[in-house]
């Protein structure tokens, strides 16, 4: 007689879009939200630390100037925007977001539980737009841009994000940056390959913040300033 055995439930797809850059799954695995790009994880619901943190240390990166605006690269499940939110310190917080899909999950989706509050404070807007198109196109500038759009700038979703970790791309941020202003940009592991494109694209005071996780390699922010 066969011995019984538990199997694991397999994920669950709510969702499954085509986007302008390929294919968009939100799906739940038990009490967990994921969101998968390309086939890619890209993130979930589990912890949200290092989004967080993401968004802190460009905070304190700024020395206590008042009421300043932020930029986040990437919705995501909405971690970032709502820490952003919850925190009376920062101006405006602007998202912008490309994939239509993942701004619907949290419009009238699943993730709104996450986004709800921090999408209802007035403070707040998503633009829906290809990052490195708005900073090279708006007239609008920032005191923090915080990215995290991929898992990192050595490990991207699709081939097109590459030009956003470069000396130029980085150099469009810089362009939305008021003097003084502060990049920050999430990754799964660190690139000190990356640290030398942020100096070669003018960024002054680079460091990498480290963010432990339970297994492997840290989690990191990379912090830069915009000279001024």
């Amino acid at each position: 007689m066969p011995i019984p055995y538990d199997i694991p439930d397999a994920p669950e797809v709510l969702d499954r879009r085509e986007g302008p850059y390929g294919e968009v799954v939100l799906r739940r695995h038990g009490e967990l939200l994921q969101i998968i790009a390309n086939g890619c994880f890209l993130m979930d619901t589990s912890d949200g630390r290092s989004e967080r943190l993401l968004v802190d240390a460009a905070l304190e990166a700024l020395d206590g100037r008042p009421s300043p605006d932020l930029l986040i690269g990437g919705l995501g499940v909405g971690f970032s925007l709502a820490h952003a939110a919850a925190d009376a310190r920062w101006g405006a917080v602007t998202v912008v977001e490309r994939e239509r899909a993942v701004i619907d999950w949290h419009l009238d989706g699943p993730l709104a539980a996450l986004s709800g509050d921090a999408l209802a404070d007035p403070r707040s807007k998503i633009v829906e737009a290809d990052l490195l198109d708005y900073v090279n196109e708006t007239c609008d500038t920032f005191d923090a841009v915080c990215l995290d759009i991929d898992n990192g700038p050595d490990w991207t979703v699709t081939e097109g994000n590459d030009s956003l970790y470069s000396t130029a791309g980085l150099a469009s941020c810089a362009r939305v940056l008021r003097p003084g202003g502060v990049l920050a940009v999430w990754s799964a592991r660190p690139s000190p390959e990356f640290e030398g494109t942020m100096r070669n694209a003018g960024f002054q005071q680079v460091r990498t913040e480290e963010i432990p996780v339970a297994r492997g390699v840290p989690d990191v922010v990379h912090l830069a300033v915009r000279p001024g």
